[in-house]
Parts: C-alpha cells; sequence; structure tokens
C-alpha cells in the first residue's frame, strides 16, 4: 500500500482507574498487552498495543488510570497518563455506565479542558453497558455530551466485544494519512522481558487480592533463548519489607508456584513457545523511590515530585 492510501496514528485511552482501559486496548489487538485485574491502578507504565483496522494502523496508549496521586509512584502515574493524552491524535474517555458522571470523571473532563491539543478529537466510550438499563444508559449520554462537546459517543462492552468495532472504525478514520509506524504483524512496541514481567504481575495481583498488589513490582533479569525452541526467563519480583516476603512466597512456596504456573500458561500463549520460569523473591524497602525502579516501568522519577 502506498502512503496515500494508509493511515497511522496515536489513540490514548484515558479514565478512572478500573473503567476498562486494558480490557479495550486488549480487545483491539486481540491479545492479552496489558494487565488486566479487577484491582484499580495495575497499569503502571504506558502500555502501546498495535491494532490493524484496514488501511489504517492504531496505536493505543493505555494510560494509568487517572486518581489523586498521594505517592510519588503514584502522583508518576498520573503524569504518564496526561503525558499520553496530549501526545496523541485522539483522545478516548473511557466511563462506566455503572457510575456514570461521578466526582473522578468530572475532575478528568475539567483537566481535559485545560489539557485538550488544539483540534483533538476526544470521544466518549461508556463502557459496561450490558449491566445497566436502556433508559439510564440514554440519560447517561445525554448528561455526559451536556457536559462537554465530545466529537463522538460510543456505547460498549470491552468485555464481550459490543460496539468495539464501531469505535475502531471511527478511529481508522481519524488518524493521519501516512505510512505504518510499526510491521503489520506487531502487536506491541514494549520489550518482551517488560511484557512477561507485567503478566507475572498481573498474576500477583490477582492471587494477593487487597494484601500488597501495588508494593511490589516484577522485573525481568535474564532472558535465554534456547536451542530447542523453549526460552528461560528469570524473574526478580521486588517487595518493600520482609513480611511481604513471605506474603509472596505463601507456606512452602505455593503462593509463588501458583503465579508462576499461571504466568507461564500466559507467556506460552503470548510468545508460542515453550516457557521455563524462575522466581526469586527479594527486599528492596526503597524501590517505590528508587529511579532505577521507575526508568524499568516506563515512568519519570522527576514526575514524582510532590
Amino acid at each position: 500500500m502506498t502512503d496515500q492510501s494508509t493511515r497511522a496514528g496515536f489513540v490514548a485511552l484515558i479514565g478512572e482507574p478500573n473503567a476498562g482501559k486494558s480490557t479495550l486496548l486488549n480487545r483491539m489487538v486481540g491479545a492479552k498487552v496489558s494487565i488486566v485485574t479487577h484491582k484499580v491502578q495495575t497499569t503502571r507504565a504506558r502500555v502501546r498495543g498495535v491494532a490493524m483496522a484496514g488501511a489504517s494502523q492504531l496505536i493505543f496508549v493505555d494510560t494509568p488510570g487517572l486518581f489523586h496521586p498521594k505517592r510519588r509512584l503514584d502522583r508518576a502515574m498520573v503524569a504518564a497518563a496526561w503525558t499520553g493524552a496530549a501526545d496523541a491524535d485522539v483522545v478516548v474517555l473511557l466511563i462506566e455506565a455503572t457510575r456514570g458522571l461521578i466526582e473522578g470523571v468530572e475532575a478528568i473532563l475539567t483537566a481535559l479542558e485545560d489539557k485538550r491539543g488544539a483540534g483533538q478529537p476526544v470521544l466518549l466510550a461508556i463502557n459496561k453497558i450490558d449491566r445497566v438499563k436502556a433508559d439510564t444508559l440514554l440519560a447517561l449520554t445525554e448528561k455526559m455530551n451536556a457536559r462537554y462537546a465530545f466529537d463522538g459517543t460510543f456505547l460498549i462492552s470491552a468485555e464481550r466485544g459490543h460496539g468495539v468495532e464501531d469505535l475502531r472504525a471511527d478511529l481508522a478514520a481519524r488518524v493521519p494519512v501516512g505510512p505504518w509506524l510499526y510491521p503489520e504483524d506487531q502487536i506491541a512496541d514494549l520489550p518482551l522481558r517488560t511484557i512477561a514481567a507485567e503478566i507475572t504481575r498481573e498474576k500477583l495481583t490477582l492471587r494477593l487480592h487487597q494484601e500488597l498488589p501495588y508494593q511490589l513490582t516484577v522485573e525481568t533479569e535474564k532472558w535465554e533463548d534456547r536451542p530447542d525452541g523453549s526460552v528461560r526467563i528469570d524473574q526478580l519480583i521486588y517487595v518493600v519489607r520482609d513480611g511481604h516476603k513471605g506474603i509472596v512466597l505463601g507456606r512452602k512456596g505455593e503462593t509463588t508456584k501458583a503465579v508462576g504456573q499461571a504466568a507461564r500458561a500466559d507467556m506460552e500463549a503470548f510468545l508460542g513457545q515453550r516457557v521455563h520460569l524462575f522466581l526469586q523473591v527479594k527486599v528492596r524497602p526503597g524501590w517505590m523511590d528508587d529511579a532505577e525502579r521507575f526508568d524499568a516501568m516506563g515512568l519519570d522519577f522527576k514526575d514524582g515530585n510532590a
């Protein structure tokens, strides 16, 4: 295809934590490239998923959920979200149909009025529409559009796929004319090491529930491709306290073992090859204030300054 017949551009997905941004990204791309759990604030780095829509290439920036930050890590995540939105060709605000125009959404809309780029389209995607009645949905649509001049409104279920293709088609027509920025078969621009680490962190978050999901991080220490076509992956799980190490390991190491099994299965499905996964848990008290750890997550340490 010539440059004149192709399009490519960046799409920023913004919204409150747990609005469904990662689920929508994964649905658009057709593979898991962003961590999906029922916990809030699980997306840290801006994950780019690449989706094809006819002659258009859509590069999705899955931003951390926008919330009121208190810790350095939280402040850096929110700064990353707004940077991702400012740099995008199109912004999609995702809200939950079950929650509507709540305080957090109102705060995002107020910020958008200041941070929206000149001529930058902003679309509204109301998610989880299968959980509310039609009249409630209609009222919310009218209320949101009265509050903000959206360039388009879409009613979707990211989990079930309802309405997602309509949103994809609209985005495909809005991104700029130009050559594709990535190979047609590439679905993410994150290093495989980072994707593997995110997969393990997702399994830890699901397994540990409320105990310490935000006070741990995972890094891929070694990646060794073997002659038989398999890959050995060594990962370090960093926690901030000695007591947390015991929680992550579990009784006789059962928690780490279960996490490793679940993560390995996802990695094998993603990579299309056999994976030998080895996990170690280490205590690093100050990792949440360590510039090197922020770099590994794709966040700017300076953005965490109060």
